[in-house]
């Protein structure tokens, strides 16, 4: 068995964007643990670590060589491997080829049992591990991609990488390992600090390489990380109960533009505070990388973290400096919101005129005008007054003003929020303001909704609106390809009806297209209303798989073409639920509505001559009946658990039916009539469910 010694490699280079840093990062692990298994070098854990200036590999007992191979396998008997004029057949060449060989180097040997047979003999002497892990360091370079990155080339050098690289550190064991890549041939040094520990340090062997890094004021990824925080708890509690806000992507990034952190406060001047706090941190967190810290209220402080990457010993020099650099940000900042203040939503809202929604569609100003429309509409379904209704129109009808205002076009993920400011200070209702400040809601599956019901109805206004007007161009989305994010506006449309369970998005999608009519577009109103219907019931089945309903339970819904979301996942939920209680007896109705609609003729109708019926026909009438009445009376009163009741009510009555009566009669007028009776028992489901789909065996 080989020794194994731990193994080294360390890419160092200029200074790496955070993004590509980490995709890269992931791919060194995979590359190289892929590159030992193929090269047949046995080995431990593959682990990476990263700073701004290397990517590294580290793996624990990587064997020093490959095990020598030597093998004997036995194959088809000689008799069956070579013909009568001693030629290979078809089964010693495949023989062969599967042991890597030929028929030629197939042994003859006679075994135990008498028999002669044909051996394949194979031996593959060892190979150090140095050569092979010379050739897995450059291929693994080479090799790692840098998507949405273009690579960079140096000197006369035309191998590429995401920024120049430097050195290369490369040991197994003590031993370097030979690599080269460009101009830069491998060693045993990594590099410092640039500032605290510059120029070359010697890693003796790959156990010691972190602490070599650490001893020359580096941190890997995952120290950095912790040492921020754990700086940012400290201040926290200093300050009792203090925040400090780091979103992931910021946090990252800042993790991965030291290699020392320390964790600075500085302060801004208190006039910014009289700004939206939205601009003023965005202009801290995605220009500066700064991390804002609010007061144990969650009122924002005049404070802001930095994490700074120079010497400790200068940190009032390095917060002196980002405090000079925030404040032209703020001004910015302020400068855009005083000026905005300055011309009024109106206004910014007759330039809309000249701002394409999508090229046929038309202009985000007669998005806005639907919006109104579809808006009004929810509002007035959601039944909660005139006053909703207006501010609802009214919200809708400057909801996309700020789309053109100057903090936006600073801050693009400030729409909506600047215009609630906006609005406000405006003088326009308490509800109007707050609808446009977050009718972008929710912008993500999980995100918040909106507050209100006018702030839904602006919401819903604006993404049924998106959605109807890419069916009815045809450019509805694609597995790859949702420009319009249609598929996400139209998770956030069923969130926020949910909440709104008297509102119909049946009514909805006729409200949207008609307003696209009134504006001159053309296309089948009917088909395409047909397919925003069956769209949302694709979303919604997708929704209660998640939520663990059963497939055939959904099938069951989907097939009488609700698109509702509290219509349709109640009654999933009913269903299920009766199923889960009561399953022979569902079982059995379903097999039986499978039964009666496979005989029933839709073209007779529902009018029962009741003189022709029998006993069992008659019960079956009158439980049909009754129960019709009463699903209606459920729905009517959104009392899915009531509707179920009520259907299941019918089994015992359409068993006793099927038992008693031949359906297919040879006198027409009695098979007529008891098909129409097959009819009515039919149509008490229609508003439920496809009880069928649940019968064993159904398609």
């Amino acid at each position: 068995m080989a020794n194994k010694r731990d193994f080294l490699l360390e890419i160092g280079c200029e200074e790496m964007p955070s993004a590509p840093l980490m995709k890269a990062q992931d791919q060194l692990g995979k590359l190289v643990a892929k590159g030992l298994d193929a090269s047949g070098l046995s080995h431990g854990e593959v682990r990476t670590l990263s700073t701004p200036r290397r990517l590294a590999v580290l793996v624990a007992e990587c064997a020093t060589a490959t095990e020598e191979i030597n093998e004997v396998v036995r194959g088809p008997k000689a008799q069956i491997a070579f013909d009568a004029g001693g030629n290979p057949t078809r089964a010693a060449q495949g023989f062969a080829r599967k042991n890597g060989t030929t028929p030629e180097a197939l042994v003859r040997r006679v075994e135990p049992d008498g028999n002669e047979y044909v051996f394949a003999e194979r031996s593959i002497a060892s190979v150090p591990a140095i050569e092979l892990l010379s050739e897995l360091c450059e291929r693994t370079i080479a090799s790692i991609q840098w998507p949405n990155y273009r690579s960079q080339r140096w000197g006369s050098e035309h191998a590429t990488f995401v920024r120049p690289i430097r050195w290369i550190c490369a040991l197994l064991g003590e031993e370097v390992v030979p690599v080269r890549y460009a101009d830069v041939t491998s060693g045993n040094t990594t590099r410092g600090h640039r500032v605290l520990a510059p120029g070359a340090h010697v890693v003796a062997e790959p156990a010691t390489y972190e602490d070599v890094l650490e001893q020359s004021f580096v941190l890997g990824e995952l120290r950095r990380a912790q040492v921020i925080r754990e700086g940012i708890a400290r201040l926290e509690e200093e300050r009792g109960g203090a925040h400090v806000d780091t979103p992931k992507g910021t946090f990252d990034e800042v993790v991965n533009l030291c290699e020392w952190p320390s964790v600075v406060v500085g302060t801004f001047d208190e006039e910014f505070l009289a700004v939206p706090q939205e601009i003023i941190v965005e202009a801290m967190l995605k220009h500066q990388r700064y991390f804002p810290v609010y007061a144990a209220d969650g009122s924002l402080t005049r404070e802001f973290v930095i994490v700074s990457n120079a010497d400790p010993a200068v940190n009032d020099t390095v917060c002196a400096g980002n405090e000079r650099v925030v404040r032209p940000r703020l001004d910015d900042a302020k400068f855009f919101y005083d000026e905005d203040l300055k011309v009024g939503l109106s206004a910014f809202r007759e330039r809309l005129a000249n701002v394409v929604f999508q090229k046929r569609l038309g202009t985000v100003l007669q998005k806005t005008e639907r919006m109104e429309v579809i808006a009004s509409s929810v509002a007035g379904q959601a039944g909660l007054g005139e006053e909703v209704v207006v501010a609802s129109e009214r919200a809708a009808h400057l909801a996309k003003a700020d789309l053109v205002s100057q903090a936006v076009v600073e801050f693009t993920s400030q729409q909506g929020v600047m215009g609630g400011y906006y609005a406000a200070a405006q003088g326009e209702d308490d509800l109007v303001a707050q609808a446009i400040s977050q009718h972008y809601r929710p912008r993500f599956a999980g995100d918040e909704l909106p507050s209100t019901v006018v702030g839904k109805s602006v919401a819903i206004a604006d993404k049924l609106d998106t959605i109807c007007g890419m069916f009815a161009i045809n450019e509805p989305p694609t597995g790859s390809s949702d420009p319009f994010a249609v598929r996400r506006s139209a998770i956030g449309v069923i969130a926020m009806l949910r909440t709104l369970p008297q509102v119909s998005l049946r009514e909805l999608i006729d409200v949207s297209l008609a307003a696209y009519v009134a504006q001159g577009l053309e296309f089948d109103v009917v088909a395409v209303a047909a397919e925003v219907r069956a769209y949302f019931s694709g979303r919604l089945a997708a929704i209660a798989r998640e939520e663990g309903a059963e497939p055939d339970t959904i099938k069951a819904v989907s097939a009488i073409g609700v698109c509702d979301p509290v219509a349709y996942l109640s009654r999933v939920k009913a269903l299920d639920t009766a199923r889960r209680d009561s399953r022979e007896l569902f079982d059995d109705l379903a097999t039986a509505y499978a039964r009666a609609s496979h005989l029933a003729d839709a073209s007779l109708g529902t009018s029962v001559d009741a003189t022709l019926l029998g006993d069992a026909e008659r019960a079956l009438l009158e439980a049909v009946d009754a129960g019709s009445a009463a699903v209606q009376e459920a729905i009517e009163s959104a009392n899915m658990d009531d509707a179920i009741a009520s259907l299941a009510k019918l089994r015992e009555p359409i068993d006793q039916f099927f038992e008693d009566v031949l359906v297919m009669d040879q006198d027409l007028t009695l098979r007529e009539n008891r098909l129409k009776l097959l009819n009515r028992f039919e149509g008490a489901f229609k508003d439920v469910a496809n009880i069928g789909a649940l019968a064993k065996g159904s398609k």
